[in-house]
């Protein structure tokens, strides 16, 4: 039904299941479990259960059917399956694909947390894993073999907001047979055309953006049917990531104004790497958006715009970082991204203090770095907000 509609009604109308009450904003299925006519009929939805058929909310819930199918139609995927965190999605699909003697080729450019599974957890059962420059397409087709099972990147990284060229990596997986996992938090659904780019896999931490409104924590895998209900399914369901159902319904209501948001976020984006752009406070000013960027002509390409999140890198240290963050008054000092609130990250302490120091700097989190998610606020308000801050900083240099 929805093949024909564009995006935004998608966003609006997409897998909606209606009661026999009819109402207008999708049920709260809040219930772990379902109730059969008969023994016979509890035994035949345990040998297959229909497509409108539950049997436990680890399993599947009508709400959470209505959310995966809604983001489903929304990625142009032919499938979804709603995890409990963004986290639990890129668990999942990594463990439910790969086996021991697998292959891995992954962007050395991740968030912390993923970091933490490729380097720590696959290695444990078996899994061999390659870390490569997700930019330099040489390194990806060095590092690829005959019995590399799947390649994994952040379309956009975190913190630093590389592009990676989404095209050109899958050529060289699909060249392997190597399946193509993107996590595409950073792209968002509203940008995102991975799929249609090579990608087989596609996973979103829902806390971003799709929720967008600090409420709660979700995650979604999306790709092929078989896969998804082959593979990712059976590994959820018994390992327990499934995503709830009170979760599904709030995720549901933010895939209302995703578009709405997300568009006006990436438009004050633009207006605020133009007026910081050139900051003598700023050794860099990172946004895939601006000109300045070295990946901006793939990010347009690929994208069609920048993204939501800024990198200001603070010249003068962590100290000078510290004080433009206490400094902000608009701004909220966080470490999640994609809200309606605008957040200021120090990822060097925050969300990326594990990593050894030579890691940081071969991945260019400095002392000074910070990552602003732009939010819903008045441009003209971010802009007074972050240069004052930004005046503060300098004293403090």
């Amino acid at each position: 039904m929805t093949d024909g509609w564009k995006a935004r009604t998608k966003a609006v109308h997409g897998g909606t299941r209606r009661s026999q009450y009819g109402e207008v904003s999708e049920a709260l299925f809040l219930t772990q479990g379902f109730v059969y006519d008969s023994a016979e009929a509890a035994e035949a939805r345990f040998i297959e259960s229909g497509p409108d058929e539950f049997i436990y909310a680890r399993y599947g819930n009508p709400t959470v059917a209505m959310f995966e199918e809604r983001i489903a139609a929304l990625e142009g995927a032919e499938d979804a399956f709603a995890t409990a965190s963004g986290m639990a999605a890129v668990n999942g699909v990594l463990t439910a694909l790969l086996r021991a003697g697998d292959h891995v080729v992954a962007a050395k450019a991740l968030f912390g947390s993923c970091l933490y599974i490729l380097e720590e957890i696959l290695p444990r059962f078996g899994v061999e894993v390659t870390f490569v420059d997700g930019v330099d397409l040489d390194q990806w087709r060095a590092a690829v073999r005959p019995d590399t099972r799947a390649v994994f990147f952040e379309t956009i990284s975190n913190p630093t907001l590389e592009v990676i060229d989404i095209a050109a990596v899958a050529e060289i997986a699909h060249a392997a047979s190597a399946a193509v996992i993107v996590d595409n938090v950073f792209a968002t659904p509203v940008y995102s055309r991975a799929l249609s780019q090579g990608a087989d896999v596609v996973v979103y931490s829902a806390t971003k953006h799709i929720d967008g409104q600090g409420r709660t924590l979700g995650g979604v895998i999306l790709g092929s049917r078989e896969f998804i209900r082959g593979t990712v399914e059976p590994y959820m369901k018994h390992t327990g990531g499934s995503m709830s159902p009170f979760t599904a319904w709030v995720m549901l209501k933010g895939l209302e104004t995703l578009h709405l948001r997300v568009r006006a976020q990436a438009r004050t984006a633009v207006q605020l790497a133009e007026a910081l752009d050139g900051r003598d406070e700023l050794s860099r000013m990172i946004y895939p958006g601006h000109i300045s960027h070295p990946q901006h002509a793939l990010c347009d390409a690929q994208m069609g715009a920048g993204g939501t999140v800024i990198a200001l890198d603070l010249a003068a240290g962590q100290k000078a970082a510290f004080a433009f963050l206490n400094a902000l008054s608009v701004v909220v000092i966080s470490n999640n991204l994609g809200d309606a609130k605008s957040i200021a990250t120090h990822p060097a302490t925050t969300t990326h203090q594990r990593l050894p120091e030579a890691r940081k700097q071969e991945l260019g989190i400095t002392p000074g770095l910070i990552r602003l998610s732009v939010g819903l606020e008045d441009a003209q308000d971010l802009i007074a907000d972050i240069t004052a801050a930004l005046d503060v900083a300098r004293g403090n240099s």
